[in-house]
This record gives C-alpha cells, sequence and structure tokens, in this order.
C-alpha cells in the first residue's frame, strides 16, 4: 500500500475513534514529556479548556505516539492525528519560507531578535503571512505560533576559541536548513542530528562540539558532562519559534468561541514562554557554572562578521528562487528598518545594564 494511501487509511479509524470524545484536540510533539516546550504546550491546553468551559480540551502526545517526528505535518494535513507541535522551521524542505518563521536565519540580516520578531509578527504584517504560508506549502492546516524559544546559544566546546580558525577545527553539531548551511559556507564541519542523538556523538567523537538551544535544554542533554567550554551569543537562531498545527477540517468545525479560544490562548503562551525560559535558563546556567565546572565565554568577534555575511547571501539566494519567500523577507526587511533602530538603541542600555550587573557576580 502507498504511503498516502496507509495514512489514509489509519486516520479514517483514528477520527472515528475521536468523534467518541467531543472536540479533544491531540496534538503529537516531536519532543519527550519532560521538554519544557511539552510543559508550556499543557499551560496553552489548561488555558484553552478554562476559555472554553471544557468544550475543547487538548491532548499532548509525546514524540513517535503516532508518526516519527519528520512525519508529523503530513499526519495533521491527513487528519491522523488532529494537531502537531514543532517549530516551524521544520518544515523548511516543504517550503523555504518556513524558515522565516521558525529561526529566520541571523535574525533575517536586519537585527530581527525575539522580541522584535514578535512585533512584526503581531502588528507588522507577520500573521497575514504566516496564515498563507500553509496554503504555499500545499498542506490542510491552520497554524498557530505559541513559543519564541530563542535566541539560542553559540554551542559547547573542547577547549577555548579565539577566533574562526579555532571554530574550523571542530566538527560541530548545528541544525539543518539554512542555518547549517551558513557554518558550511564558512567553513565549519556542521553535522545535524537530533537532540537526542548529541550526547552520544560526543561520547564516542562522533562530533566534538555542539549546540542545541539554550542552558536549560543543554543542561538535561547532559552535554556538561563531556564539554566545559560554552559560549551564549551566537547568530545562527537568535529567533526560534514553536507552533502548533491544526488539522483544517478539524479547526473549521469548531465554534467561533473555540476558534478565539485557540488564538488568545496562543497569544497568551508566547508571552508566557517567554517569561519562563528566562527564569529556567538562568537557573539552570547558574548550576552549568556553579555545580559542574562549565566555563562561559564570550563568542570571538570574527564568528559575527563571517557568519552573517553568509546569512545574507543565503536569504538573498532563497529570495531569488522563491517569490513568496521575498514577499515574506521583504516584510520583514520593511520591518526591521522602522522598528530596529528604535529597539537595538534602547536595548544596549538594557545589556550594559544587565553586564554591569552579571560582573558584580563573578
Amino acid at each position: 500500500m502507498a504511503k498516502g494511501a496507509a495514512i489514509s487509511a489509519v486516520a479514517i479509524s483514528v477520527m472515528a475513534t475521536s468523534a467518541m470524545a467531543d472536540k479533544v484536540l491531540r496534538i503529537q510533539s516531536v519532543l519527550g514529556d519532560n521538554a519544557d516546550e511539552v510543559f508550556m504546550l499543557k499551560e496553552f491546553g489548561k488555558d484553552v479548556a478554562a476559555l472554553t468551559g471544557g468544550s475543547l480540551t487538548i491532548e499532548v502526545l509525546p514524540a513517535g505516539a503516532v508518526v516519527g517526528a519528520r512525519d508529523v505535518m503530513d499526519a495533521v494535513d491527513a487528519g491522523l492525528v488532529e494537531g502537531g507541535f514543532a517549530w516551524t522551521h521544520y518544515w523548511g524542505g516543504k517550503h523555504p519560507a518556513a524558515n522565516l518563521f521558525g529561526a529566520p536565519i541571523a535574525g533575517a540580516g536586519v537585527g530581527l531578535d525575539n522580541i522584535a520578531f514578535l512585533s512584526w509578527f503581531q502588528y507588522g504584517g507577520g500573521k497575514e503571512l504566516y496564515d498563507r504560508l500553509w496554503d504555499e506549502m500545499g498542506v490542510n492546516v491552520k497554524g498557530f505560533m505559541l513559543q519564541p524559544v530563542g535566541p539560542e546559544a553559540l554551542g559547547w566546546f573542547k577547549e577555548p576559541i579565539a577566533s574562526m580558525d579555532d571554530f574550523r577545527k571542530y566538527r560541530f553539531r548545528a541544525p539543518p536548513g539554512m542555518v547549517g548551511q551558513a557554518y558550511k559556507d564558512i567553513g565549519v564541519a556542521s553535522v545535524a542530528m537530533g537532540g537526542g542523538d548529541i550526547l552520544p556523538a560526543l561520547e564516542k567523537g562522533t562530533i566534538d562540539a555542539a549546540e542545541w538551544c539554550c542552558p536549560k535544554p543543554d543542561m538535561v542533554f547532559g552535554f556538561q558532562k563531556v564539554l566545559k567550554h560554552y559560549y551564549l551569543q551566537g547568530l545562527h537562531q537568535v529567533v526560534v519559534n514553536a507552533d502548533m498545527y491544526v488539522n483544517g477540517d478539524f479547526y473549521n468545525a469548531l465554534s467561533d468561541t473555540e476558534k478565539k479560544a485557540l488564538e488568545v490562548a496562543a497569544n497568551a503562551s508566547l508571552s508566557k514562554s517567554m517569561s519562563y525560559r528566562i527564569y529556567e535558563n538562568g537557573k539552570a546556567l547558574q548550576s552549568l557554572v556553579k555545580d559542574h565546572g562549565v566555563i562561559l565565554h564570550d563568542t570571538p568577534a570574527d564568528y559575527f562578521s563571517s557568519y552573517m555575511a553568509a546569512a545574507k547571501n543565503l536569504l538573498e539566494k532563497n529570495a531569488a528562487e522563491n517569490e513568496f519567500f521575498a514577499e515574506v523577507w521583504q516584510s520583514q526587511k520593511d520591518f526591521a528598518d522602522i522598528a530596529v533602530p528604535f529597539w537595538a538603541g534602547s536595548q544596549a542600555s538594557n545589556a550594559a545594564l544587565g553586564k554591569a550587573h552579571a560582573d558584580t557576580l563573578k
């Protein structure tokens, strides 16, 4: 039986079973139950249930419960499962513009940080483009942006790196897609692999440096057991967004109140997730340094110019090859020309303020 036919056959059976439980939105995550993203997804589910008086409830399924991580979008599209949860850029293979919503490389090349991205998304035309992404991708899906994860750390190394020449000596785990390609373009031997595979690869020597996300998720995976030199400042994924996908037929069958509840709870999740992560990553970073002997370093200056140049080349290449990608990127550039001079200038004082306090703790 063909793959599509098999999915459709199973979908009929699963949807029939779901029909007995009125308006249960089952969301399969690409992560296990212990991930912070899943914790916040369940918090989102509680808000939806409260806002709808229980007429719509959400059940979170862990990675692999129904399909593999790479098949989540296809499963939601086919109705095999009502919802899915991943990072938008996971689907860059289906459409390159997914990268501009999930992980716009190097702040889309125009200085967008995670907060400025949300401003573009909510008030600068980004959400309207995001709603078009699924049709451009050719899937029967309604998407909801839920969790800003970035900025992500540059990563972990065996020894300190003083320059890009030092960086290029390492086999480095990097994300797939445009982000990893930019590393290749500046001469870094980057290797893509799932989060659960990184520590075993480090222990075996398959790779000898790595990035995943931020202090809390990195500590959960145990990278500090192998590597002790940690660099927080990176450009590759300053903005990283996780989102939820709902089967279009399931979504269209919801009442207006239930649809509005998903929208309101999603907007709340954007703020709550960011707030949660600042504190959780702060606690984890403190533990890494005090309890695990991790040494923090500043990222070499030549990394920033090298990576930014490679990122802009990739953005320009994709814009030349795909009309919708070009439209989304132009929207981000137009927004950045207005918002970034203000935001970057005001944030400089915030960064100096924070550094002044952090320096007193050393």
